[in-house]
Order: C-alpha cells, then sequence, then structure tokens
C-alpha cells in the first residue's frame, strides 16, 4: 500500500513539473536528456543575470560554475589530499560510516554524483564484495548438513548472483581521468563506469538505481533544488539518497 502510494505521487510529481516546465519556458523534456538549445540559451541568460556565492565573493551563477570546473580540473590529482587537510583526515572515517549506513546488498546499483576520484564506489564494491562472500559461506555451511539429493535438486534451481554495479557521475573530465587511473592502480576492472554528466541535468533514465550518494559535492552545485529533483527521479521506487558535506562548526573553540 505504501510503496503503490509513493509511486502515485511520484508520477504526480513528475506530470505537475513537466506541465509547470512547458508552460513557462515552452520547451520539451525527456528522461535523461537535456533541454533543447533554445531553452538552454534562456537558462545560460538567465544565469548570467542571477547572482550567487563563490567563496567570498558574490558572483554570477554562471561565472560560479566556470570556477567550480576550473578548481577541480587543477586539483583533481590533490584532491584527496585536500580534503584530509579540510577535515584532517577523518573524512575517510566518515567515508566509511556512510557505507555500513547504506548497507548495499548484492545487485545494488549506485550512482555516484560528483565522486570523480571513486572514493565511495570503490567502497560500495568491496562492501558489496564481503557481503557476497558472507551469503557463500552461510550457503556452503547449510549445504553441509543436506543430503546428495537435496543439494542435486537444489544446484540447477540457484540463481546466478545479481551483479552489483556503480556509476560514478562528475561534470569534471579530470576529476573522472583521476578516479581511472586509481581503479587501475587497485585492480579494479569490472562493476564501475564513469560517466561525465551535470547533477543538475543527470544523463540517465527514470528510477535507474537503488542508492544515490554526493559526498562533498552539493556544495558546489549552482541550483540544489534542481540536483535534489534529478536525484529523485533517477532514483528507483525506496530508493535512497544519501548526502555527505561539511558543516558549520558551532563549538566556538574549533571555530576560530
Amino acid at each position: 500500500m505504501a510503496a503503490s502510494l509513493r509511486l502515485l505521487v511520484r508520477r504526480l510529481a513528475r506530470l505537475s513539473h513537466r506541465s509547470i516546465t512547458s508552460a513557462a519556458a515552452s520547451v520539451s523534456w525527456r528522461s535523461g536528456c537535456c533541454l533543447v538549445p533554445s531553452s538552454s540559451r534562456c537558462l545560460s541568460d538567465a544565469a548570467q543575470d542571477r547572482s550567487t556565492h563563490f567563496g567570498f565573493e558574490t558572483v554570477s551563477e554562471a561565472e560560479k560554475a566556470k570556477r567550480v570546473y576550473k578548481v577541480f580540473e587543477n586539483v583533481a590529482q590533490k584532491y584527496d589530499i585536500m580534503n584530509d587537510a579540510m577535515s584532517l583526515g577523518v573524512h575517510r572515517l566518515w567515508k566509511d560510516i556512510l557505507l555500513h549506513a547504506m548497507h548495499p546488498q548484492p545487485g545494488a546499483r549506485l550512482l555516484d554524483v560528483a565522486g570523480g576520484t571513486g572514493d565511495i564506489s570503490f567502497r560500495f564494491l568491496d562492501y558489496v564484495y564481503y557481503q557476497q562472500e558472507r551469503q557463500k559461506r552461510r550457503a556452503t555451511g547449510s549445504s553441509q548438513s543436506l543430503s546428495w539429493q537435496d543439494i542435486s535438486d537444489k544446484y540447477p534451481n540457484e540463481d546466478r548472483p545479481q551483479e552489483s554495479r556503480a556509476v560514478v557521475c562528475d561534470i569534471n573530465k579530470e576529476m573522472l581521468k583521476v578516479g581511472k587511473q586509481r581503479a587501475d592502480s587497485m585492480g579494479i576492472v569490472s562493476g564501475v563506469s564513469w560517466v561525465v554528466g551535470d547533477a543538475e541535468e543527470l544523463p540517465f533514465d527514470d528510477d535507474q538505481f537503488d542508492i544515490y550518494t554526493i559526498a562533498f559535492g552539493i556544495r558546489n552545485v549552482t541550483h540544489i533544488n534542481q540536483a535534489l529533483q534529478e536525484a529523485f527521479r533517477v532514483l528507483k521506487p525506496g530508493g535512497r539518497f544519501m548526502c555527505l558535506e561539511f558543516s558549520k562548526v558551532t563549538n566556538p573553540v574549533l571555530a576560530r
């Protein structure tokens, strides 16, 4: 009942969103596709007019997007070191805690947005592999008490293990390049794919992923509401959105 209600709400929300978008901007929208060029030009012009924050500066939204891209292009090779400095190395522990809270099972599909270096996706694949091995050990233990006839009857009907996949989506090609290099150095040759994409216009169809993660990336998104709508769109019914981000320090001693 709850699942049916959620699915109905999702459909109504999408229909409402598409109707509003069509009426307001006279543009077409398809699952996993960008707006038509004319509307993109309008959005670009509007972005030039609207202002936002970049660090301690006030800049146009278009200027922020360019600066964010340039920053990550320059620091891609040292991105993890930068996170070590900003969090005193604790970001690695936070990511481990995130995976335990996620508790992904074999067959899960992960979309890791702004995850260019692959930190979350690599942890995801390791965690799922551990779960698979654990299930195999349990199955082996239970089969030891079965008769030969039971084993013979069970073997042909066993389902093939579901394949888990992680998709790393990042707007910056240099970040993805570093992630691929890390995967090669770790011997990871399957289970992960690398996609250039914008969190505000994800290049995926609806209802594709079980889990959506964005770690230390949502602060760099210009239109956070749009990114959240896209996360909701690509998640399957019952899918989970998990965000890891720095917050303001409330302790006056640490805030100095």
